[in-house]
């Protein structure tokens, strides 16, 4: 993979009518984090991976510090266009992916879409079929209907407040990511994908293990990592439980040894 062509560490691009807002941690080949849902840049960091890697992290439209166009839907597949484009501005002409829920939904979508760009992609508590698929309606259940004020959004809306270009619009841009409707990949889509895939996910995620597996056995390289006793925010509250075996996915050489099954046996230098 290139380096990233850049020098500048963090700034604003112009993407597809977006200012759209980037940062950068780290250098050698690019590793590009999508956050989740009403996630911005700032939320987390990566050192671990940032060691040996640029890790690009970016502001969807509407989130953190990228303002929103108001008369522009938010979709998966538009914010993987930005992405793409973002990184044309950038110079980057592949790079790894590391997408988290939401994210890891639209990191897959770029899989899709410019397969050349990926190498590898890693996700957590990914959705990749229809919510009544994939998600565990149990996780889900509140006893009051959400709203933007709810508790439930706290750390969110106050990151968002303290760093969005119009703090105000916050109610907005809830209702209309809440809004937004997400059916998944097709079959073809996900049989298709060229690039290793990691899903990844916590035992108490809001994503149904079920799914999980029914994804990992359809995209042709995918690893499958249940994390134990662990849910959808574990990259917020213990990222030392996931980001090892994310940065294990990918370091892992193009070419490796293939798995023993019962007629091949094990053979040091043949399987593993």
């Amino acid at each position: 993979m290139n380096p990233t062509a850049v020098t500048d560490r963090q700034g604003y691009a112009p993407v597809n009518g977006l200012n759209m807002y980037y940062e950068i941690d780290g250098s050698g080949d690019p590793l590009v984090y999508i956050p989740p849902a009403f996630g911005s840049i700032g939320m987390k960091s990566f050192p671990m991976l940032a060691r040996k890697r640029a890790v690009i992290s970016v502001d969807l439209q509407g989130y953190g510090r990228t303002a929103d166009i108001l008369d522009r839907p938010l979709t998966i597949k538009q914010h993987a266009l930005d992405v793409i484009t973002l990184l044309k501005h950038l110079g980057v002409s592949r790079a790894d992916f590391l997408g988290e829920s939401y994210g890891g939904a639209i990191a897959t979508m770029i899989a899709v879409l410019n397969p050349e760009l990926v190498r590898r992609v890693a996700t957590y508590g990914a959705t990749f079929g229809p919510p009544e698929e994939s998600i565990d309606p149990g996780m889900l259940r509140t006893s009051q209907p959400l709203t933007p004020d709810s508790r439930s959004f706290l750390v969110q809306r106050e990151y968002y407040q303290r760093v969005a270009p119009a703090p105000d619009y916050w109610p907005t841009f809830w209702s209309k990511l809440v809004a937004m409707k997400w059916d998944g990949f097709s079959h073809h889509d996900l049989t298709s994908l060229k690039a290793p895939v990691l899903i990844a996910l916590g035992d108490h995620d809001f994503v149904r293990i079920e799914h999980a597996v029914k994804t990992f056995r359809l995209i042709p390289k995918a690893e499958l990592a249940v994390i134990p006793d662990a849910g959808h925010y574990l990259l917020y509250s213990e990222p030392e439980k996931v980001l090892p075996i994310v940065e294990r996915f990918l370091d892992t050489p193009d070419t490796v040894l293939p798995i023993g099954n019962a007629e091949t046996g094990f053979h040091p230098g043949e399987t593993r």
